[in-house]
């Protein structure tokens, strides 16, 4: 066989789907909507662009470059194991898989239990929730046949029940944008949309997929990276209606309950929604949601994290470790770790996703890029990989970008905001590009060895 039918295809593309939406996909796009009120569509648009294109371009760039290692060993081999090890553990055991079952138990179980009974009640649960990850994650070719095939629909049936239920109740009269989305709206919403990580997943899940798609008898690897690209898209398409759904029912749970965005979450606005809507119910119906995604993901990068290191670790110590032997690792890492509490988790590891995101976002770019600019300048692969100096206060976008007014003030809302990995620094990057804008200059009218140095520079001045 040289290609997927259409039926295998939206099979992979669910696969796919079920891998990326999780707990913080759930949660973000209700608490934008909550906050945004009446202004959620620009800033709707600006989630989606953030939280559903960077993930998706990071699937097309590790597709086209034939595989994450390749693409990072454009700096050097050393640097794609290193970093590669570092997203793993990161997304993997660290983290990620631990925040699913510690988020999914917050929603389903610890509403029911009383508190003298948390402890006992989540050393329960995280036990039952990643013996069945481990079952589900041993055979990574068969993925398809559990995510592809069961989960993943259900997991859109209950949104759409959600849905539907909001569109019966009305929105009434939508609450006015708080807090952060008190202004612009569609950059607060871009830099909200990459928190939830899925590019640092997304480097990784083609591993997965290409799995899969193998064993459906596609030999052929330019084809098996175009069924890849076809499962990243089509899941762009899925993700860009749920996120729109999701925004929907946040402005009806925040014009039925006020929120305060200094304090609540995303999971608050859902909690009051359902109870609203549903009652007791409709809190048990949230709690299914939240275990079903946390379940997708967590299986999925179980099966992930196993794969690549058991690819690149097949001896430890001078000892043969199994595809199933790193399964246990790290399922049994992330049941201890999860008991640690969801607090302690992002106190440790969101440093690290700090550190790590805009490395991804610049090796994306590039590898995107590339034959224009790669190509041309190999060194813009070893700059990017190294940290810089912080961005320079004396420079501002307002005076280096054209007089374009909506540009101006969106540039400024992202450079102001030191708070968001990686944009801090897109203010050191604009000065070196900003006279093309001006001058309406080509990359042509530079000169070669001036054009080599203002790329790598600009590379780094991201980091």
């Amino acid at each position: 066989m040289n290609k997927l039918v259409a039926r295998q295809r939206l099979v992979m593309t669910f696969t796919f789907f079920s891998m990326f939406f999780g707990a913080g996909n759930l949660i973000f796009p209700p608490f934008v909507g909550a906050q945004a009120g009446s202004a959620t569509i620009p800033a709707a648009i600006g989630f989606i662009v953030s939280a559903v294109g960077l993930p998706i371009l990071g699937v097309l760039a590790v597709t086209f470059a034939g595989g994450f290692d390749k693409l990072a060993s454009r700096v050097s081999p050393k640097f794609a194991l290193f970093l590669g090890v570092a997203i793993m553990l990161t997304i993997g055991p660290c983290f990620a898989i631990p925040r699913t079952a510690t988020t999914s138990f917050e929603m389903m179980v610890a509403p029911f239990v009383p508190s003298s009974y948390g402890w006992l009640a989540q050393l329960i649960y995280s036990l039952v929730f990643f013996t069945l990850a481990f079952l589900f994650a041993q055979h990574p070719e068969k993925l398809s046949k559990v995510l592809g095939r069961f989960m993943g629909p259900l997991l859109l049936v209950l949104i759409a029940v959600l849905f539907i239920a909001c569109l019966i109740h009305g929105i009434g009269i939508p609450a006015n944008p708080m807090g952060d989305y008190s202004t612009n709206q569609i950059a607060r919403g871009f830099l909200d949309g990459y928190q939830t990580m899925d590019l640092l997943a997304a480097l990784y899940f083609g591993i997965v997929i290409s799995a899969n798609i193998r064993a459906q008898q596609v030999d052929d690897e330019s084809q098996v990276q175009k069924e890849t690209a076809y499962a990243g898209l089509g899941t762009g398409v899925l993700l860009i209606v749920i996120y729109g759904a999701l925004s929907y029912v946040g402005v009806v749970s925040g014009a039925i309950v006020t929120i305060d965005p200094t304090k609540d979450t995303g999971a608050t606005v859902l909690t009051n929604l359902t109870s609203s809507l549903f009652g007791t119910f409709g809190t048990a119906f949230l709690g299914v949601v939240f275990v079903i995604a946390c379940l997708n993901v967590c299986t999925g990068l179980i099966g992930t994290c196993a794969t690549y290191f058991h690819t690149r670790f097949r001896t430890v110590a001078g000892r043969t470790l199994s595809y199933r032997t790193w399964q246990v690792i790290f399922t049994v890492f992330s049941f201890i770790v999860s008991n640690a509490g969801l607090s302690a988790i992002i106190k440790v590891s969101v440093p690290v996703l700090s550190a790590l995101y805009p490395i991804a976002i610049v090796l994306v770019l590039l590898t995107l890029t590339h034959k224009s600019l790669g190509a041309r300048f190999p060194r813009v692969y070893f700059w990017a990989s190294h940290p810089s100096p912080p961005a320079s206060p004396v420079w501002s976008p307002s005076s280096a970008v054209p007089s374009a007014g909506w540009t101006r003030r969106w540039l400024c809302c992202l450079c102001s905001n030191t708070s968001s990995a990686g944009w801090s620094r897109l203010s050191s990057v604009l000065p070196l590009v900003s006279p093309m804008l001006r001058d309406g200059s080509s990359s042509r009218s530079v000169p070669e060895s001036g054009g080599r140095s203002v790329m790598a520079a600009a590379a780094v001045s991201l980091l």
